[in-house]
């Protein structure tokens, strides 16, 4: 029997495992940002409308996050080794089917049926295995592993614009199939850990795999609400951004270089935040608040940015929004994971993981046909980005009813090391808030 450690090793093989995930979440949700590039030639090839080809990204997206939850149940019984693993064959064969559909249904069910539920068993086990693994530099480890999504963007839209090009939309997709296949080795690096507090035995029944008791949490409802109302619009820039910068007058290699310069604000985000928010300064609900509502702004703005009015337009206005929409989305990322130890403990970080990605699929399949819906009514994208930002911000209000998300009636200190792993935020006598810097608990007494 392997011994347990005294704690997560907080280093060591945990950084490969951040590469792991790294490219675990570059090869799912920067290739799912990346994939709106596609959408126009689908739409033209099947003579569809907008909001019938954004199903096929919106159904990846939902089903990845609603069958998160199985991914994470899978985990916990079998380990998240050969889960991953399977998934990335289950991805891979998903684009290879797609490559020969003769119909959208054949799509629907090849990229958002199948490739979504590869993804859904690859990316929360993936994310809780990495978690397990750090404490006290546990954001920064959740924020590289994050900035998988932005590196993959950066580098998958121009390829995948050249790709539809050269190839067209059909083999486009069969390479990018040959490319989702190294999903499978990901999981190989994925060593098992044990850790105390860690239960002797695998859940029994599909309701304790699933860890639905988590909801009988207080602070984890709240979170889960919150969550909910952000993915409504936190997915619509993956699928629409593109198009939207296409209806704004700039080509196909502007619109590749508008999604470029979102994905390198999200990307360096991931890493900044994550640093800030292991140095116990702001309350990482806190910050998740503030960044959360940032995005929902930034949303807003790229929804407002006039067209370009000439053939010499560069479109400046909108690289800025996005811009800015890169930095705040990218910020608002490893916060949404890593506050999640101190809402249920390092033990329930799993399936926690699962059922916020499930939480987020309500938004995922809602936003980007609602979006495309309002964009075949209007004309443009600019309605269908006021209402997704404006779901992210009710999001954000909602996650001010978390502990330490706001000031309380006297200033509290916060002392510099990390707290224990049994959740820095779980109801506690005196409500003791504890800090991903200290620790020790920082008392935050109520008005």
């Amino acid at each position: 029997m392997t011994p347990k450690p005294a704690g997560p090793p907080d280093g060591g093989w945990g950084w490969v495992v951040a590469a792991a995930a790294f490219a675990v979440n570059g090869l799912s949700y920067g290739l799912l940002r990346s994939l709106g590039l596609a959408l126009p030639d689908l739409a033209e090839h099947f003579d569809r409308s907008a909001q019938d080809t954004a199903w096929v990204s919106a159904l990846a997206l939902a089903v990845q996050q609603a069958a998160s939850p199985v991914g994470s149940a899978l985990s916990t019984r079998w380990g998240a080794r050969p889960v991953v693993m399977v998934g990335g064959v289950l991805t891979s064969l998903g684009f290879v089917f797609s490559a020969f559909a003769r119909s959208l249904l054949h799509l629907y069910l090849g990229l958002g049926v199948l490739a979504g539920f590869g993804w859904a068993l690859v990316f929360a086990p993936a994310l809780g295995t990495l978690s397990r693994y750090f404490s006290r530099r546990r954001v920064l480890a959740v924020g590289l592993a994050l900035t998988g999504n932005g590196a993959s963007s950066l580098l998958l839209a121009p390829t995948l614009q050249f790709l539809l090009d050269t190839f067209g939309w059909r083999g486009a997709l069969l390479l990018l199939g040959a490319i989702t296949l190294h999903l499978t080795p990901c999981g190989a690096l994925l060593r098992p850990l044990t850790l105390p507090g860690d239960a002797p035995a695998p859940p029994r029944g599909p309701l304790a795999a699933l860890g639905l008791g988590l909801f009988t949490r207080r602070a984890f409802s709240v979170f889960a609400l919150g969550t909910a109302l952000v993915g409504g619009g936190y997915f619509v820039p993956y699928v629409h951004l593109a198009p939207h910068a296409l209806d704004r007058g700039l080509g196909g290699y502007g619109a590749a270089l508008v999604v470029a310069v979102a994905a390198v604000g999200d990307a360096g985000a991931r890493l900044v935040c994550g640093w800030l928010a292991d140095q116990g300064w702001v309350p990482l609900s806190r910050l998740l608040a503030v960044f959360g509502a940032l995005t929902g702004l930034g949303l807003l703005a790229v929804g407002l940015v006039p067209a370009v009015r000439s053939e010499e337009g560069w479109g400046g206005p909108l690289l800025a929004a996005a811009g800015a929409y890169g930095l705040s989305a990218g910020s608002y990322a490893p916060l949404v994971f890593g506050v999640l130890p101190g809402l249920v403990g390092i033990g329930g970080v799993v399936q926690a993981t699962g059922l916020m990605m499930m939480l987020m699929s309500l938004g995922g399949l809602l936003g980007p046909p609602l979006s495309g819906f309002l964009r075949d009514e209007t004309g443009d994208f600019t309605a269908s980005f006021l209402v997704c930002g404006s779901f992210i911000l009710s999001g954000s209000f909602i996650y001010m009813g978390l502990p330490a998300a706001l000031p309380s009636c006297r200033s509290a200190s916060h002392p510099a090391t990390f707290p224990p792993e049994r959740g820095e935020l779980l109801p506690a006598p005196q409500v003791a808030l504890l800090s991903p810097g200290g620790p020790h608990s920082s008392l935050d007494t109520a008005c």
